[in-house]
């Protein structure tokens, strides 16, 4: 039987990491790469049984993610965030892809709660994100934020879903749109990317609309709209922050 890893980025995850660490518990390892937290997550995840290695420096999730993929010795590698869970439907879909040959690369649907909602539009279901790979098959992007796995692999469906408790409270909502649109903002400039006011509320709008309306995000309610909200302002933030940064890196030279 091919060996699984199991591959968590962690970061003040405290509230987190045990009841991630526990849904995976069956995999043959589990190594768990932290980012200096400050809090209980390395030694709750020692608890649990994971292998941790501590990387003081942060640059960016892909190539943090990569670091946790190189850190794994299994055959297959499944990535997971510290705030997912694995159940039992999901857990035996992937116990069953193991020990095939067909496919080297497999996606699975995620159903993610917004403020402990489990949302069903606006872009988040089925949500497929690929995350369970044969070693040396797929790797992350170097994406600050917002990574993807890329592969030249054909990518098989899994149909068990993933649960993704994203966001438990309004803050979490706000402290994440702040952290992202930073990480954006940084990789815009980093581009070469000098965006206006005009870019920045146009990027909100069309977040707002492609949530609300498009994918459908009306359909849950006030959740869906609250949800529209946060993305439209997630975009414009990136976009606003990128224009800040251009102009003081103008000023600077001047």
């Amino acid at each position: 039987m091919p060996r699984l890893s199991v591959a968590i980025i962690a970061f003040n995850e405290e509230n987190n990491i045990a009841p991630c660490l526990r849904s995976v518990a069956w995999a043959d390892e589990i190594v768990v790469v932290d980012n200096g937290s400050t809090d209980r997550t390395r030694e709750i995840a020692r608890e649990c049984g994971a292998h941790v290695l501590v990387v003081p420096d942060w640059p960016g999730f892909g190539v943090q993610k990569n670091r946790a993929i190189d850190a794994c010795t299994g055959d297959w590698i499944l990535a997971l965030d510290a705030d997912e869970r694995v159940e039992a439907p999901l857990r035996a879909e992937i116990e069953r892809a193991v020990a095939q040959t067909a496919l080297e690369v497999y996606a699975m649907p995620r159903r993610s709660t917004y403020c402990g909602r489990f949302m069903r539009h606006g872009g988040w279901w089925p949500d497929y994100v690929t995350r369970l790979f044969r070693r040396g098959s797929a790797r992350y992007s170097d994406a600050r934020v917002h990574e993807r796995l890329v592969t030249e692999r054909p990518v098989g469906r899994l149909s068990a879903p993933l649960t993704h408790y994203s966001f438990r409270s309004m803050d979490q909502v706000v402290d994440k749109m702040n952290r992202y649109s930073s990480e954006g903002a940084r990789m815009l400039v980093e581009r070469g990317r000098t965006p206006g006011l005009a870019s920045a509320i146009g990027h909100g709008l069309a977040a707002f609309l492609r949530t609300y309306i498009f994918k459908l995000g009306f359909l849950d309610g006030r959740f869906g709209f609250l949800l529209a909200v946060s993305n439209a302002e997630g975009s414009y933030y990136r976009y606003v922050k990128a224009m800040l940064a251009a102009q003081t890196r103008r000023d600077d030279l001047e």
